[in-house]
């Protein structure tokens, strides 16, 4: 259900949600996933929303959960998010929540210079 992508030398890893739509028929099982990542050390995370036309309140409540597993010792931020799921996010106020970016090289290197 997910694809990743890990940019090693900044300790960071691309998720892509390989779904149109990410709702509650699907919002457990991509979580679910990433928690697996973030468990094995993945805590620098960019979810990559360029494919995702659609996300209700089911998968915006995965994103949250990632970013509450990774806490302190990490970051969550997302890009690519197209007009519909940029809506869903300032209706719910979840862009105040989440760095967004238009585009993964974007997310990527704003990640990279936060490395402390």
């Amino acid at each position: 259900m997910i694809k990743t992508q890990e940019h090693a030398e900044h300790g960071i890893c691309v998720i892509d949600p390989v779904v149109e739509r990410l709702t509650a028929a699907n919002a457990t099982g991509f979580k679910e996933e990433v928690f697996g990542l973030i468990d094995s050390k993945h805590d620098r995370l960019v979810i990559d929303l360029t494919g995702v036309s659609f996300i209700d309140s089911s998968g915006i409540g995965a994103l949250v959960g990632l970013l509450k597993r990774v806490g302190a010792r990490g970051e969550v931020v997302l890009c690519g998010l197209s007009g519909n799921v940029q809506q869903m996010f300032k209706i719910t106020r979840m862009d105040r929540v989440f760095s967004s970016y238009p585009g993964r090289d974007a997310a990527v290197a704003a990640l990279a210079e936060r490395v402390g």
